[in-house]
């Protein structure tokens, strides 16, 4: 018995967890803050992905959502937009307000609801309890998908997970922020993350500066199974 403890013991602290460089797809995330974007070199470099932002609330959007939204897709990178959610307008005006800034396109990833707290914002302080903000976030979900055929994507910092998402969506497909840690270390009740935010000073081919880089849960098969729609085994 002793030895099968310790075998355990020792196969616990055997297997470090994997690091971004142990994925197979990579990508990043942009707005106007990473300026002209090369997207073929961006490709060439070996961005597999791009979420583009593209609104905020209920009435700003992003000026270079267009110009990258086209030129992504010009240079073959597979493609989306985000949300910003902001607290102080009504989810039907953001819901309105993406269905007219971001262009149908079948061929695009899932839209990305964004929801983090508004701790930037002069303007925004409060924070909706739990019911409202799970309740809102399903009839996003649901309006979203209605109009432009795919399921959103749900993206999520550390301290708002924590805050108000924990054991909630459980059927929906996660991306996570986490810089310090491995999602795992980072969020203990959402391990079928579907991309991971590592770190928002990477070097991309084609972009001056920082941006975010992202990757991928699964292989490469997997990433062009779910490119196409199809579900996936998590």
């Amino acid at each position: 018995m002793a030895g099968l403890l310790l075998l355990s013991a020792c196969s616990a602290f055997d297997f470090p967890d994997p690091t971004p460089e142990d994925y197979a797809i990579h990508g990043i995330d942009i707005s106007k803050y990473q300026g002209e974007v090369d997207w073929d070199a961006a490709r060439q470099g070996g961005v597999a992905f791009a979420w583009i932002k593209a609104t905020e609330g209920g009435d700003h959007f992003d000026e270079k959502f267009l110009t990258n939204w086209y030129g992504a897709k010009m240079a073959g990178v597979p493609r989306g937009a985000y949300h910003f959610y902001y607290f102080c307008r009504p989810v039907e005006e953001q819901v309105a307000w993406v269905k007219q800034i971001v262009p149908q396109d079948p061929q695009a990833l899932p839209l990305v609801l964004d929801m983090e707290w508004n701790g930037h914002s002069k303007t925004c302080r409060i924070q909706p309890p739990r019911e409202q903000i799970l309740r809102d976030m399903a009839y996003f979900l649901d309006e979203i998908e209605r109009h432009y055929g795919k399921r959103p994507v749900i993206y999520s910092s550390v301290d708002f997970h924590r805050d108000r998402l924990v054991g909630a969506f459980q059927d929906e497909q996660f991306w996570l922020r986490s810089v310090a840690a491995h999602p795992s270390r980072v969020y203990h009740h959402r391990p079928d993350w579907y991309f991971w935010q590592y770190t928002a000073e990477g070097r991309v081919p084609g972009i001056k500066g920082n941006v975010d880089r992202n990757t991928f849960f699964g292989t490469k098969s997997q990433f062009r199974d779910w490119l196409q729609g199809e579900d996936l085994d998590r």
